[in-house]
């Protein structure tokens, strides 16, 4: 069940708003420093691992999730994002062929056994870098999109960095040992989600079991399409520094999961312990949608036109929640008084999905709220009006507005 709370009014509208602002910075702090109020993750025997729901990109369970390894083969996953981008944005084709170097065929590692007569085309090197994991297709791939496989690492970087992956640098498109190339649990479960968010067209290549390819067939390493009903992807890698590390994905309902392993101790340890982390979220956590109903809010407007606005959230909503924990309530933070013009679109508050569980009210997200329509500002006189009514009401910096307050039918926003 979703509920609102309820807005006070008058003079006390302002000091609770203050008050409760307050609380909400406590409860943002005590959401991440206190594990009772969550379900306990799992013991996982690895180096580094992180969980998150790829839908609302909540972290649900990490340990050593910032730490900076060797990503090994899951760098691959960033090679594949840049081409799917590149696909979609029509700079490459599909059918394109490409040409091997000297540099892909020398590569060694896993590979797609690629040679400089082969002139294979793309939509074959994705196959053979999502399935086989070729270090000779990437690197064929990365020379083709960006003359060089440095300058494609650059894009690799600069697109980490787009995506919040605050503890990553890519050196090559393969995973090879480097100095100066690391990743985190937490940024590889990022890219994966991303990989399913942004191309989901595309994402079924990770759940492929096997490919041929110049008349050989290759399995996939992701012992997880096997083994754990949903799963379809993401990546496996694996080297001396690194260990056996996986990017497992499953999806249940509305629910999905990305988690990150790094540096186990085998190629079956590393389909085991994503297993553990994808099934204990998959018991204790649900995925959840409000209606943007639910989270619109109505605020107070001075010196325009019209004496409110309605805010609504910037995209759909999505809060995961443990199971059994049935309270959510939603809260609008914003910067009062408000004052035209106003534009549509612009920014102008927060809401905290907050959870009402036996322990303690909490914050689990947060969320921009964006004006609905755009407010004129009113006459000269009009104006003046409102700034005598501001005077006498006092300094008031911070509104909270927790009403549920839904607009008519025809208040929604085009």
């Amino acid at each position: 069940m979703v509920t609102s709370f309820n807005a006070p009014t008058g003079s006390t509208t302002r000091l609770r708003g203050k008050l409760l602002l307050l609380l909400a910075a406590c409860m943002l702090y005590s959401t991440a420093a206190t594990a009772g109020s969550w379900p306990k993750p799992p013991s996982i025997h690895a180096k580094a691992w992180a969980m998150i729901d790829a839908r609302s990109g909540q972290i649900l369970a990490q340990h050593n999730a910032e730490m900076e390894l060797p990503p090994a083969s899951l760098t691959k996953m960033m090679t594949l994002y840049l081409a799917f981008e590149a696909i979609k944005q029509g700079r490459l084709n599909l059918d394109e062929q490409v040409n091997v170097s000297k540099k892909a065929w020398k590569i060694g590692g896993s590979t797609m056994f690629l040679d400089p007569r082969m002139h294979p085309r793309v939509e074959q090197l994705l196959h053979g870098i999502a399935t086989y994991s070729g270090n000779d297709a990437c690197i064929a791939l990365a020379e083709h999109l960006d003359g060089s496989e440095e300058a494609f690492a650059e894009r690799m970087n600069e697109k980490a960095t787009e995506l919040g992956m605050r503890h990553t640098h890519f050196k090559n498109a393969t995973g090879f040992p480097t100095e100066g190339h690391y990743s985190s649990a937490i940024d590889m479960a990022i890219l994966g989600a991303a990989l399913w968010r942004d191309f989901p067209e595309r994402y079924k290549l990770f759940g492929e079991k096997d490919y041929t390819f110049d008349g050989r067939t290759q399995p996939n390493r992701n012992r997880l399409l096997w083994s754990m009903p949903g799963a379809d992807g993401v990546k496996t890698g694996h080297t001396h520094a690194a260990g056996y590390c996986l990017v497992g994905s499953a999806e249940r309902g509305t629910t999905r999961f990305t988690a990150a392993v790094f540096g186990t101790k085998s190629d079956r340890a590393r389909a085991q312990e994503t297993k553990v982390l994808l099934r204990f979220g998959f018991r204790n956590f649900v995925t959840v949608r409000p209606s943007e109903r639910e989270i619109r809010r109505k605020v107070e407007v001075f010196e325009g036109t019209e004496s409110h606005v309605w805010l609504k959230p910037v995209l759909p909503v999505w809060v995961t929640i443990p199971k059994g924990k049935a309270h959510l309530a939603f809260r609008l933070r914003y910067k009062a008084p408000l004052k035209a013009p106003i534009k549509k679109g612009e920014k102008l508050g927060m809401i905290d999905a907050v959870l009402n569980d036996s322990a303690q009210p909490h914050v689990i997200r947060s969320f921009p709220m964006v004006a609905a329509r755009r407010v004129e500002q009113a006459s000269w006189f009009s104006r003046q009006i409102d700034a005598i009514r501001l005077w006498l009401r006092g300094d008031d910096t911070v509104a909270n507005n927790s009403a549920g307050d839904h607009p008519p039918a025809d208040a929604t926003a085009n």
